[in-house]
């Protein structure tokens, strides 16, 4: 049935093996050594894209070779190229390997441990703290707390700086992250979540009053005006031109009182900012999301979303599923609203 007060929120929103090589090590003034390795591609080895032959010839996943790459470290035949660039037998192929960025191992800091076992761990992370350092060296993160505790974590997933996380959560989002402790259980979990097969559930405040549940099918990319900030993008040709991301969220109120909903949502999808933008787009935005138009409210310092609900394919076969209470932050906001 339609909400009369809010009639679009009953609608679904949508648009349209190694080889022999050089090993070099160089040292810059101020700088950490730097290991330069070269390798050539075998003869009669078929043309492929740049990306798949740095990681079959040192050894790495797709996902570490594309980021050399993106960062600039690769070169084919002295000169850098795009990941996708057709790479030919006899091509020289140097990387410049960065130094380690693994975290910090920080077992001090305080997150508490949902679950752990051979495979996996699910923790609940506090608002405040990023998943993963964004540069060598950065401490104060979820994957600095969990490396410490489960110092394995360091050496499993594509890029040394996540600690084995499957997936990540904003630094003021509280709730629920999962990290493999293998290379097989990080392949398996990750694949659920491209399959968008995982239950992400969350916790979120929206302002206002909304009646009636719905799903937000609309593609966000980065604004264009604040690239802190993601856009939803109503116009298929628009997305489709500026590489928008799909995204899908879907909500239902629970309980309304003082102007605000709190609302369960789901998101089979996992784009930056999700839940933030497409709430922000049809109006409400969350409570204390001041990037994105929240009203404050007292005694909230930050936007009032917490990840409550994971549920996936275990890597022993069976189905996992973990919760997390609303912290007290949060908890304290909600029931002392009028």
């Amino acid at each position: 049935m339609d909400d009369p007060q809010h009639p679009h929120l009953s609608r679904v929103f949508r648009s349209g093996s190694r080889i022999p090589g050089r090993r070099i090590r160089a040292r810059g003034r101020g700088m950490s050594a730097v290991e330069l390795e070269e390798r050539s591609v075998p003869d009669g080895a078929p043309a492929e894209r740049l990306d798949k032959v740095v990681a079959r010839l040192f050894g790495v996943s797709r996902g570490r070779a594309m980021e050399w790459i993106a960062d600039g470290r690769v070169r084919v035949d002295g000169k850098r190229a795009p990941k996708g660039t057709p790479v030919r037998a006899g091509a020289r192929i140097s990387v410049e390997k960065p130094p380690p960025d693994q975290p910090a191992p920080q077992p001090e800091l305080p997150i508490r441990i949902v679950h752990a076992d051979a495979h996996l761990v699910v923790a609940d992370k506090p608002a405040g703290m990023p998943s993963h350092p964004l540069k060598p060296g950065e401490r104060g993160t979820a994957a600095n707390a969990l490396v410490g505790r489960f110092p394995e974590l360091a050496q499993v997933g594509p890029s040394a700086r996540e600690g084995g996380l499957v997936h990540r959560l904003d630094s003021d989002t509280s709730g629920l992250l999962l990290a493999a402790r293998t290379e097989a259980a990080h392949a398996m979990l990750r694949a659920q979540f491209t399959a968008r097969t995982v239950e992400k559930g969350y916790l979120a405040l929206a302002s206002g009053e909304i009646h009636a549940g719905g799903e937000i099918a609309l593609p966000l990319l980065h604004d264009p005006r604040d690239p802190r900030r993601m856009q939803a993008a109503s116009d298929a040709a628009y997305a489709e031109e500026h590489g928008a991301r799909a995204a899908v969220t879907r909500f239902l109120p629970k309980e309304r009182k003082g102007g605000f909903t709190l609302l369960e949502v789901e998101i089979p999808t996992g784009v930056m900012h999700q839940i933030r933008a497409h709430l922000a787009f049809i109006g409400h935005p969350l409570a204390g999301d001041a990037l994105y138009g929240g009203p404050d409210l007292p005694g909230l310092p930050r936007h009032f979303l917490h990840a409550a609900r994971l549920a996936f394919r275990h890597p022993d076969g069976s189905r996992a599923r973990y919760e997390s209470a609303l912290p007290q932050d949060l908890l304290q906001v909600w029931t002392t609203l009028p």
